[in-house]
């Protein structure tokens, strides 16, 4: 899986981070557009000093949970953070002041879903870029939590309270070495199948019309 993400990264023109425990942060939106479900990726890797890499992967959500998304705290709906490298967009801090996490800090592109249901709609909303609070935390303090409910109104959510506690341990280990800012990569698959599927219909209309002209051509010449 991590030559997979790697190949991603690299295609899509975003910064591998190789300096020994220098940490890649990396979500993966599934290709689910099922709401309140933690059916999401965070991938988070790293080199040794001996150039080997250490690779974790997090149950977590990318995605707001369907309270948001049926009360949407803005008027022009509830935030979906769009994909791409947020770089040293993020650092330690207080998550609504409670306990740490990692903040927003540079802005972030989202969509804003304003149809007040708990669909996830990727097409319709309106984009955005600034500083809109999108953080990276955990759901509940102890154990597994079931559905995302309140926990995400567009942040990157963890499922499991020891994952984060990994997850925190880690960026500790980066702030000592390269200071108090991280980069996030969210890679959507969804948005990559949208694309596959644009680039599949053109080739088909490219092929079709081609074939088209050779057919009439001949008939020209017949």
């Amino acid at each position: 899986m991590l030559q997979r993400i790697r190949q991603l990264i690299e295609e899509s023109d975003y910064t591998l981070f190789t300096r020994p425990y220098e940490l890649n942060i990396v979500g993966l939106r599934s290709k689910s557009v099922k709401a309140n479900a933690f059916d999401d990726e965070i991938h988070v890797f790293y080199t040794l000093p001996n150039g080997k890499w250490n690779y974790h992967i997090y149950p977590a959500t990318t995605d707001p949970g369907t309270y948001w998304l049926n009360n949407p705290a803005y008027a022009q709906g509830t935030a979906i953070l769009e994909q791409g490298q947020y770089k040293s967009a993020y650092a330690i801090g207080k998550h609504r002041g409670q306990y740490e996490a990692l903040l927003q800090i540079k802005p972030v592109r989202i969509i804003r879903d304003y149809d007040r249901d708990a669909i996830l709609d990727f097409n319709n909303g309106t984009k955005y870029e600034g500083l809109f609070g999108i953080n990276i935390h955990r759901a509940s303090a102890k154990g597994n939590t079931l559905s995302i409910d309140r926990y995400s109104a567009g942040c990157q959510v963890f499922q499991d309270a020891d994952d984060y506690k990994e997850l925190m341990t880690l960026c500790k280990q980066h702030a000592s070495k390269y200071g108090n800012t991280f980069s996030y990569t969210l890679i959507d698959f969804r948005a990559i199948r949208r694309v596959t599927l644009k680039r599949i219909i053109s080739f088909v209309t490219v092929f079709a019309l081609a074939s088209l002209g050779i057919v009439l051509h001949k008939r020209k010449n017949a």
